[in-house]
Parts: structure tokens; sequence; C-alpha cells
């Protein structure tokens, strides 16, 4: 079922490879596999495309910590705490930095 969804993910963005909610779904899909490493590949392919979609952030921040790479995940939520300043999105902005103070 699992390969199904990737799968059907791939496939997805192989035809639309801006469709910005199918890389998001990859992205999570990996992170709940616990494929760190392909996960923050998709997670920053999204950014670089969507750079104002918050929840990337702080998932793909999660993704990082789970991959024990504190300091990027650190950054990651650094950058998203400033989108979300910029763009208004005051939940995610504190889940951000609860994120971050956990740290």
């Amino acid at each position: 079922m699992t390969t199904d969804r990737l799968e059907i993910l791939k496939s997805m963005l192989q035809a639309r490879p801006e469709d910005k909610l199918a890389r998001y779904g990859l992205a999570m899909e990996y992170k709940n596999l616990g494929q760190f490493g392909p996960a923050v590949e998709e997670f920053r392919t999204l950014l670089t495309a969507h750079p104002d979609y918050a929840a990337a952030y702080f998932h793909g921040g999660q993704t990082l910590e789970k991959a024990g790479r504190i300091d990027e995940a650190r950054e990651m939520y650094e950058q998203g705490i400033a989108v979300t300043a910029r763009t208004g999105d005051g939940h995610t902005r504190s889940e951000l930095q609860a994120a971050l103070d956990i740290l």
C-alpha cells in the first residue's frame, strides 16, 4: 500500500513537477517511512519552488531532527519563522518557534 502511494505521488510529479501538494505528500510519505534523506530532498525541492509553503519548514525541520541533523533543523525552523512573520501565518510561526525552542 505504501509503495503504491509513493508510486502514485511520483507519477503525479512526473506529470506536473510544480504540483506543490504532490511534492509535499511525497516528502511526508518518505518521512513517515523513515526515509529521511529523500524526505529532506523533497522538502527542499518544494521550498525552492514555493518558499512560502510554511508547513514544509515545520515538517522539514522535524525530519532533519529525526535524521540527527540538528543544525540544519534549526536553520530550517528559523527560515520558516522568517517566512511566517512576513506572510502573517501566526499559527505555523508559533509551531516553528516551539520546535526551535526545544532544540
